[in-house]
């Protein structure tokens, strides 16, 4: 009997040592922020409000990668409230995630796509710093011809509200023409900048090996799912920009040129809107036509002409007006 005794209480101590291993505890200790656990749910305990633990959630002090674990291991509809509290960045499970969508009053955050900084021993030219090969010499004569061609009538654009533009990818094919595909590129020299309606970003135009220009694109969006394209428009805002230091479609920045392509080539017409009804004046190429919800607006019925007065009445009140 008291062999069997010494057994059950062996088995009894295995036991509770196997019941002292928490799960839990094992997951807070391994992410390294067991002291800043405690400390929050002590200060809860007194306080019986996360908004009164704002000291104790030091996210400025803490790695990602602990973050990310000790978010794992707490509670997330208790853990979100402190962070809207103070202002903490939204907890997820993929770190990847946070860094896509970030909004911002100003213009202090950006989607954490900051360009990689080399070594100072590397041999590739960090373009994100770099202002390596400008204006060391000039394009070839090919590349020059091609860079600085009249621009096609045909090839510019005119927007609704009267702005005349040459679209995105006839920079492209003239960069391609110039310098051959693969031999230019744009080299972002900075984060990506989301504020409330746009997104901007800085970026370098390289060709040939060589630093050509800087210049920062923009571009709005209206709501969170816009974010992506409105992303790839900033780039090619960017291009346009940087365009105008090599005279690609310099006529587009000329105001002489812009009013007489207005006079020859553009009209301005009443549109109506096919479904609201709604009618504005929009410009447009007088060769394009009006698309869809849009269509030309005809007054179905004009004002009737004024009718003429009488010589009499006239001669009458031409009298009466002398006093």
């Amino acid at each position: 009997m008291t062999s069997i005794t010494e057994d059950q209480k062996d088995r009894t101590s295995k036991d509770e040592d196997e019941e002292e291993v928490d799960e839990w505890d094992k997951r807070i200790f391994s992410t390294g922020c067991a002291n800043e656990q405690n400390k929050l749910n002590d200060c809860y305990f007194e306080r019986k409000d996360w908004r009164a633990c704002k000291a104790e959630i030091a996210y400025d002090q803490v790695e990602d990668t602990q973050l990310e674990d000790l978010m794992h291991t707490m509670d997330f509809n208790t853990i979100s409230e402190a962070q809207n509290s103070a202002r903490a960045p939204p907890p997820t499970s993929d770190r990847t995630a946070r860094h896509e969508v970030v909004h911002s009053d100003d213009l202090t955050a950006g989607l954490s796509d900051k360009p990689i900084e080399l070594d100072e021993s590397a041999r590739q030219v960090d373009w994100a710093r770099s202002f390596h090969g400008l204006s060391t010499e000039a394009f070839s004569k090919e590349a020059a011809e091609a860079l600085l061609a009249p621009i096609v009538f045909e090839d510019i654009e005119v927007k609704p509200d009267g702005i005349v533009y040459l679209p995105e990818i006839k920079y492209r094919r003239i960069l391609n023409k110039a310098f051959g595909p693969g031999a230019w590129g744009l080299a972002p020299r900075g984060e990506t900048i989301v504020t409330a309606k746009a997104v901007t970003r800085e970026y370098a135009l390289v060709a040939m090996g060589r630093l050509v220009s800087v210049a920062r694109g923009e571009m709005d969006y209206f709501s969170p799912e816009g974010i992506p394209t409105a992303v790839e428009g900033c780039k090619s805002n960017a291009l346009m920009r940087c365009c105008k230091d090599l005279g690609v479609a310099s006529e587009l920045w000329d105001p002489r040129f812009i009013r007489k392509f207005i006079a020859t080539h553009a009209k301005e017409v009443w549109v109506e809107h096919a479904q609201t009804q709604k009618r504005r004046k929009i410009w447009m190429r007088k060769d394009d036509q009006i698309r869809y919800p849009f269509k030309i607006y005809t007054p179905t019925s004009q004002a009737a002409p004024r009718p003429s007065m009488p010589t009499s009445q006239a001669a009458s009140n031409s009298s009466n007006s002398k006093y």
